[in-house]
């Protein structure tokens, strides 16, 4: 019997999969879980219309986050901080204070794991700091360091 997942099933099929299966495993088990649904015409067709509504989204979630990078290329996020000799910071500027500069001052939210700092900002002056805005798109932010006076 046809089938089609609704959520993955381990060893059998991942969520909107069809597979043919024994009857019997898809009546007794599938069906009255709630794991598959018949594969038939109209099945089918909800399911390509399902695939096509998430390619869209999907789309458009990658051009909103091409137009957030625009933005946040364009910024520079000005932090200050404590320093001694040679313009060493006492402390360090990490993703999160970053990450709540950028929300506090320009409204823009990314989460600060988002924020690929390799080792926190330990000197004034401007870093440039990669940000994963999404899976394809990442943006440069120029953060400046000022010495707090």
């Amino acid at each position: 019997m046809k089938v089609i997942f609704l959520k993955d099933v381990k060893g059998k099929g991942k969520k909107g999969e069809v597979k043919n299966v024994a009857d019997g495993y898809a009546q007794n088990f599938l069906l009255k879980q709630g794991l598959a649904v018949e594969a038939n015409a109209g099945a089918v067709s909800t399911l390509n219309a399902q695939k096509k509504k998430e390619e869209k989204l999907a789309a458009d979630e990658l051009e909103e986050a091409k137009a957030l990078k625009e933005k946040v290329e364009k910024l520079t996020v000005e932090l200050t901080a404590k320093s001694g000799e040679g313009g060493r910071l006492f402390g360090s500027i990490t993703s999160k204070q970053i990450a709540d500069e950028l929300k506090k001052k320009h409204q823009i939210k990314i989460d600060k794991r988002k924020i690929d700092l390799n080792d926190a900002i330990r000197s004034l002056g401007v870093t440039k700091v990669a940000v994963k805005i999404h899976q394809e798109v990442t943006a440069t932010l120029n953060v400046h360091v000022k010495e707090l006076s």
